[in-house]
């Protein structure tokens, strides 16, 4: 038996469309499966806790949406070991990504999710909270507290709305940096612990990033003027930012920053630093491509 996890309001309704066509794969194959949902993540969650409960040796859980929604059942699959596939239904899908999948090649994935064992991956634990790409603070962290609050526009206009109101008067912070083998005292614009390459929709942060060598890349944006910023910020989508004298990307296990900021992991609102954070070396098992 398999949990086909949907978060319905992925992607705009886009969660819906795509659960109904993998519910529709997986039953012409005859796959047993148990749908589980909810109209919010709090009713999700409930939900996919008394499956997990009764249902402890269940095949794998497959979950349809977002990176909102892997937040959510990260929670509850590494616990109990269960392993999981995420389909792409959100607006960024940046660990689906990072896992390999084309975004739009459903059957090649729910082929691979049928047919073939899955293979251990990194997590990332940040104060007991598990997270699959990107544990991040500085102007995104920013940028996603404004992006909450706006109603219009909806989708990834939202987050570009949110860079236009806060990069004019956003100013650089200090932050200490506690790696494995050193600490990092700084000014910085950005900081992102990376286990996946990217975030924000395919935003390659750490390129290089990788989800089988127990390590986080961490990626450090010195400060550099607005004009800069914005000159550099599209070459963050090809990964070539990481040649700028501004950009420092260094390898830690583990990972504690401390500043007056606040950090996301995966898009989700961790809370105000510090925060510590660890690379939990096969921590669950994926499809990867």
């Amino acid at each position: 038996m398999w949990a086909l996890v949907i978060n319905p309001v992925s992607g705009q309704g886009k969660g819906t469309s795509v659960g109904r066509y993998v519910a529709g794969w997986l039953s012409q194959r005859k796959i047993p499966y148990t749908i589980v949902t909810g109209n919010s993540s709090v009713a999700l969650t409930d939900h996919l806790s008394s499956f997990i409960q009764k249902n402890p040796t269940c095949a794998g859980v497959i979950a349809v949406g977002g990176d909102g929604l892997l937040h959510i059942i990260l929670q509850k699959v590494v616990p109990a070991q269960i392993p999981f596939a995420i389909v792409p239904a959100g607006t960024g899908n940046d660990f689906v990504r990072t896992l390999g999948w084309d975004l739009e090649d459903l059957d090649r994935q729910l082929h691979a999710i049928a047919t073939t064992e899955p293979t251990a991956i990194d997590l990332g634990l940040v104060d007991g909270e598990w997270f699959g790409a990107i544990l991040s603070t500085g102007f995104d962290s920013i940028v996603n507290e404004k992006a909450n609050t706006l109603s219009w526009p909806k989708g990834p206009m939202k987050y570009n709305a949110a860079i236009a109101i806060e990069l004019p008067r956003f100013k650089p912070r200090h932050y200490e940096i506690t790696l494995d083998d050193r600490t990092i005292s700084t000014e910085a614009m950005l900081i992102a612990v990376a286990n996946g390459r990217s975030y924000g929709g395919g935003m390659l942060v750490c390129p290089n990033a990788n989800i089988a060598d127990g390590l986080f890349d961490v990626m450090v944006l010195h400060p550099i003027s607005k004009i800069e910023f914005l000159k550099v910020f599209p070459s963050v989508f090809a990964g070539t930012h990481v040649s700028h004298p501004a950009v420092e990307i260094v390898r830690s296990r583990t990972v504690k920053i401390e500043s007056k900021a606040v950090a996301y992991a995966d898009g989700e609102r961790i809370g105000q630093l510090p925060v510590s954070a660890e690379c939990i070396q096969g921590a669950i098992k994926s499809w990867v491509a």
